[in-house]
């Protein structure tokens, strides 16, 4: 599917919701994709991209951003604490702030910058044991802790469990927001976008849908 095929369908999502066109910000999620499929989406005109490992990141986007310009770039995989000063200086977002020992790593980072990426707490909304987030019965407590360290939160974060009907994760999540004064939902993928838009979402993640498929061997 295109890129503009994708732009299409946030477009008619947002309208079918009442919301404002452009109220949603397209996340392409370039992790582990061939060089060439990233350069043709950027070569479209597109300039806000997701990467999952820092590493990987570092590698591929300082040329890029040489060649096409400034680009927007978040962070939507597992942070680990020993690549936060990385992470801060690489992404104007992150969205998988889910414990107290990143959280504070990302303040003194912060700190030391006197700027900080946008932030996104992740919640688990599945309880899944395999999975980071905070659980949500810690949401509020963590939300309080992170501003207490002076932290911007932009909003929170979910990935469903895969097989379930997303819906109720997300409404979920945004009555998190909702009840915590926190106006970002980064929630839907290239599967359930839609979905997530009609509930609320401001940043939706969106990879196989406009690079195709991951091939993760090549990594």
């Amino acid at each position: 599917m295109s890129l503009a095929e994708i732009v299409g369908r946030i477009r008619e999502a947002e309208r079918v919701a009442g919301r404002p066109e452009g109220s949603v910000k397209l996340i392409a999620v370039s992790k582990v994709q061939p060089l060439d499929r990233v350069e043709a989406v950027l070569a479209e005109g597109h300039r806000v991209f997701g990467e999952n490992y820092v590493q990987e990141a570092q590698a591929k986007w300082p040329g890029l951003r040489e060649r096409f310009g400034p680009v927007e770039l978040h962070m939507v995989g597992p942070l680990q604490s020993n690549k936060a000063r990385a992470a801060v200086e690489l992404f104007e977002a992150i969205h998988t702030l889910d414990r107290s020992s990143l959280a504070e790593k990302l303040a003194r980072q912060a700190e030391a910058r006197g700027a900080c990426p946008e932030l996104f707490v992740q919640v688990n909304t599945g309880e899944e044991p395999q999975k980071g987030g905070v659980l949500p019965a810690g949401v509020d407590g963590f939300i309080a802790e992170c501003r207490a360290l002076g932290l911007p939160l932009a909003g929170l974060m979910c990935i469903p469990p895969e097989g379930e009907d997303p819906a109720p994760h997300f409404a979920e999540l945004a009555g998190m927001a909702e009840r915590n004064g926190l106006a970002g939902l980064s929630m839907g993928m290239s599967a359930d976008f839609e979905t997530a838009i009609a509930l609320g979402a401001t940043h939706v993640r969106v990879g196989s849908a406009i690079f195709g498929a991951r091939n993760y061997g090549a990594r």
